[in-house]
């Protein structure tokens, strides 16, 4: 598997991040969505693509909220790809980054929703634990917010 820093200008990495909203506005409400799109992926975000051989098989990406605090954003497994690892790569490569630039925390805001079990699984098995709204983000009964103290 290549991770590599992606521009989201490919067709391949655009249909990912399309999907990925569809799915999230498909199982939350409109006001607890908060994926980006690509626009807004393309501002002050490292958006990091997943190939195995020519196929992508992921995206994930990290946001800085100050100076020492990092947020994930973006995490998705194309569904060719999905149990093949592709999702753990992409949230070490992350962490890694996160404490290349120095950050003390890394959080991310994932549904709370049967659907995004494996999601929080993948987090809790990398050490994140569960925690309050951070950033912008409020309580929301649709979200769950984890971080990672680096």
């Amino acid at each position: 598997m290549k991770i590599i820093v992606d521009d989201v200008s490919g067709t391949a990495i655009q249909h990912l991040i399309a999907s990925h909203l569809t799915s999230m506005n498909e199982t939350s409400p409109p006001e607890s969505v908060h994926a980006l799109g690509i626009d807004k992926l393309r501002k002050d975000v490292t958006v990091w693509s997943a190939w195995i051989g020519e196929s992508l098989a992921g995206c994930g990406a990290l946001k800085e909220l100050d100076p020492t605090h990092g947020e994930i954003k973006s995490m998705k497994t194309d569904h060719g790809h999905l149990r093949k690892g592709v999702a753990g790569a992409l949230l070490s490569h992350i962490i890694q980054e996160a404490k290349n630039r120095g950050y003390h925390r890394l959080s991310l805001e994932t549904g709370s929703m049967d659907a995004f079990r494996p999601a929080q699984l993948l987090y809790e098995r990398a050490g994140f634990q569960y925690c309050p709204p951070f950033g912008a983000y409020t309580d929301d009964p649709n979200s769950r917010f984890m971080t990672l103290e680096l």
